[in-house]
């Protein structure tokens, strides 16, 4: 399948949307005990990117994709993204940057129960300050972009699994995000259904070249993306990275294939137990 001129151009020469620099996360469980969970992550994501961290339970992917998605802080070293210091921001800033420039997929969907999947899209573009009528014409092109014309006015309980996240992928569309941050998006999904929900992902990275990081402990899922990063004990110990376009169904059109290691060995980098972020 054709790679859109958009897609193509995003995948070349494009900045950094994600640059985490150095960054460690520890959790203090009582003085003067400390855990520490990532040692030190090195890693750049680029616009337009299509990209997998994989790992076991344990391998700190979870902490990682917490502080990617401005949900934590690190305890050191600094993060941007798409070019602004997170690191510092005030509670309010960051739910701003959570609510403009990221688009979450849970596994477990995080859908509102008692209102329908129209309105589940339309209400990060409310808590934007959309209008009503922008955000109901928005809300609706993207249901229909994900398959769910028939099905926008039917509540979470009426609707199959794979409709769910459909509607949960149209709703982190709904600002036109940066980043596509998506947490085993499959994992509740029966094989078949997680096959579908996989090509909508490939879709939105090859029309819309949308940046996408998904997060998995799958092995073969993540060998759908562009670009493998593989965490175990807290640092990246493999970066393959595929500096190719994706087509259906995980299929390369391009290949350009490049390995590296990124990280610090384990070593930690900031040992003030200050939090991190200053850029």
């Amino acid at each position: 399948m054709e790679i859109t001129k958009k897609a193509k151009q995003q995948l070349t020469a494009s900045p950094a949307i994600i640059d985490l620099q150095g960054i460690v996360k520890r959790f203090y469980i009582g003085k003067p005990n400390e855990l520490e969970i990532l040692h030190g992550i090195d890693l750049q994501v680029q616009e337009g990117q299509f990209v997998s961290i994989v790992g076991e339970s344990g391998s700190g992917k979870s902490t990682l994709m917490n502080i990617i998605g401005a949900l934590d802080q690190p305890t050191g070293g600094q993060y941007l993204l798409d070019g602004e210091c997170v690191g510092n921001l005030k509670d309010k800033q960051l739910s701003e940057i959570r609510n403009q420039k990221i688009g979450f997929v849970f596994q477990t969907y995080n859908l509102i129960p008692r209102t329908s999947a129209l309105a589940n899209v339309e209400m990060p573009m409310l808590y934007a300050g959309v209008t009503r009528k922008e955000r109901t014409e928005r809300a609706k092109e993207l249901l229909e972009l994900v398959g769910m014309k028939d099905r926008m006015h039917h509540k979470p309980d009426e609707l199959s699994g794979g409709q769910k996240q459909r509607t949960a992928i149209a709703r982190a569309m709904a600002n036109d995000p940066a980043l596509i941050l998506a947490d085993e998006p499959t994992g509740a999904l029966d094989s078949a259904t997680g096959h579908h929900i996989m090509d909508l992902f490939h879709k939105l990275h090859r029309e819309q070249g949308k940046t996408i990081v998904l997060i998995t402990h799958s092995r073969e899922l993540a060998e759908e993306t562009e670009r493998i990063i593989t965490l175990r004990d807290g640092v990246i110990v493999d970066d393959t990275g595929k500096t190719r376009a994706v087509g259906h169904g995980g299929k390369a059109v391009d290949e350009t294939g490049k390995t590296r290691a990124v990280g610090h060995g384990g070593k930690a980098v900031d040992e003030t137990g200050k939090r991190g972020g200053v850029c």
